[in-house]
């Protein structure tokens, strides 16, 4: 018998499922799009049976695809987004669609607690701020608009927690998610019972999950996952954790002296502290299963997702082009913009497509009739670093801030090596790519290794599962124009922030 693991990852727009074996070599990867659905404006939610078919039928294909059989797989494991929220009845079936972190029907909610001080009381209670599709802004909306809901939901879910109840049975979640979610003092992993009161949130307690660590069995492949996943009865499943952890598990994140980017859908910039009571408030933060430190996050969506949109929006007819070819679009783009980086470019793109920092719009600034496509998807490229470099930069303010000396890259722009350069040439520091394509799948693998005793804890599985593909150090006379342009950015963004909202205000 060869024993392996899979992890399943559903993040914002793909579900994926990765095989690997003890040594953490992937050995087989299938991805399925998730459906967004959009009810009414700033409502973004997902069809939770749905994404459960999409899993397992990835499931289904790595082990066909790899001609794994069933009884090699000692166990598995699921990773997903944070916050948002799945709500299931007493039956575990869902109440209502699921709400991604891209949602922003909390906005309001949101502003009635800064007026009124609730929001900087609740964010002291669990270490963290406060944003419009965490968990606990949808709690608030959920009893306010859908008062049914509150009364039909027996248990409040997170994305990894619904899948996992979907192959085993269980409900329960882990410290990562919970603490994203907004939901648990971080320093005692358990729920910030005076947050609920502050934030008039005491009819949801009794429908929280219980809290475990993220490396413990807790139930066994059901007959019906296992007819649906192709997996055997009995496959030990493992709790997993958020995507954000996961990914920084399999980036090989284990002290401060490293900074570990996610490129995706959202910018993800993270960082390991001893204690958790930061003097700079971050935008998330929860325990880490490695070495007892706690994950500081910076982040906003304003990152690698831009790029698809124009990739499928502008780009569809390139698209098709490549495709006879042989080639995927971003191989065209990773083209165009290599070719391009000798040639002056001081165009500007903002990445807000998906919502930016005080209602700044996305937009391209600085076009000329001279400019070449090429220069436009590097300009792209461009304003997605600099989006993370905005993030980092406050990540690493203040006294008790980490001083990281490398960068852990991962997400679709790691598998750019033109875009790679760029977060090292821009940010100044070394960019180390973690071997493998799924790193969220990969982190859960690395938690089941662990949590079926292949290893003796998670540190050592981290250790010997995790290997640094490439490495990209930065180039000293890129980082000084990308300094000058980086300032420009911020400055203009800024200014256009305050020149939409006075607009609008005007036409109002």
């Amino acid at each position: 018998m060869t024993e392996r693991v899979i992890g399943i990852d559903a993040g914002g727009t793909m579900t994926k499922a990765a095989l690997f074996d003890l040594a953490g070599n992937e050995l087989a990867c299938a991805r399925r799009h998730n459906q967004m659905i959009f009810p009414v404006p700033g409502h973004t939610e997902r069809d939770p049976e749905r994404m459960w078919r999409a899993a397992a039928e990835a499931v289904a294909e790595v082990l066909a695809s790899s001609g794994t059989a069933p009884a090699d797989i000692a166990a598995v494991s699921v990773a997903g987004y944070g916050s948002g929220l799945y709500v299931v009845d007493a039956a575990g079936q869902p109440v209502r669609p699921g709400i991604v972190s891209t949602d922003s029907r909390g906005v309001p909610i949101l502003a009635e607690w800064t007026a009124s001080g609730a929001a900087a009381r609740a964010a002291a209670l669990i270490q963290q701020r406060i944003w419009p599709a965490q968990t606990t802004a949808l709690l608030a909306w959920l009893a306010r608009h859908e008062p049914e809901t509150l009364q039909r939901t027996a248990s409040v879910l997170f994305c990894k927690d619904f899948l996992r109840l979907r192959l085993c049975g269980d409900i329960s979640t882990d410290p990562t998610d919970a603490a994203i979610a907004g939901l648990i003092d971080v320093t005692t992993s358990s729920y910030a019972l005076g947050m609920f009161e502050e934030l008039g949130l005491g009819a949801w307690l009794e429908k929280m999950p219980p809290i475990g660590p993220a490396d413990e069995i807790v139930g066994t492949v059901s007959a019906t996952a296992a007819r649906a996943t192709g997996l055997r009865p009995g496959t030990p499943v493992v709790r997993g954790a958020v995507d954000v952890t996961a990914a920084a598990i399999a980036s090989g994140l284990h002290d401060a002296s490293q900074l570990s980017i996610v490129a995706g859908t959202f910018s993800i910039n993270s960082t390991l502290h001893p204690a958790p009571r930061l003097s700079t408030m971050p935008f998330l933060q929860s325990p880490y299963p490695i070495g007892n430190a706690f994950l500081a996050t910076e982040g906003a969506a304003t990152s690698a997702s831009n790029l698809e949109w124009f990739c499928k929006t502008v780009l569809d007819g390139e698209a098709a082009r490549a495709a006879t070819r042989g080639l995927s679009i971003y191989d065209v783009c990773n083209t165009l913009v290599a070719d391009g980086l000798g040639r002056d470019n001081d165009i500007l793109f903002f990445p807000f497509l998906f919502g930016g920092p005080d209602g700044a719009p996305a937009g391209l600034l600085g076009l000329s009739a001279g400019h070449e496509l090429g220069d436009v998807i590097r300009a792209i490229y461009e304003g997605i670093v600099f989006a993370h470099k905005h993030d980092i930069d406050i990540l690493l303010s203040g006294p008790d801030a980490a001083r990281p000396t490398s960068i852990r890259l991962a997400g679709g722009a790691s598998r750019s090596k033109v875009w790679a350069q760029l977060f090292a040439d821009a940010l100044d520091l070394p960019v180390e790519i973690p071997a493998g394509t799924e790193l969220g799948a990969q982190g859960v693998a690395i938690i089941a290794a662990a949590a079926i005793g292949a290893y003796p804890d998670l540190a050592t599985a981290q250790q010997n599962m995790v290997r640094v593909g490439q490495r990209y150090e930065p180039r000293g006379e890129r980082t000084a124009i990308y300094t000058r342009k980086h300032a420009r950015y911020i400055a203009t963004a800024g200014a256009l922030g305050a020149a939409w909202a006075a607009s609008e205000r005007r036409v109002a």
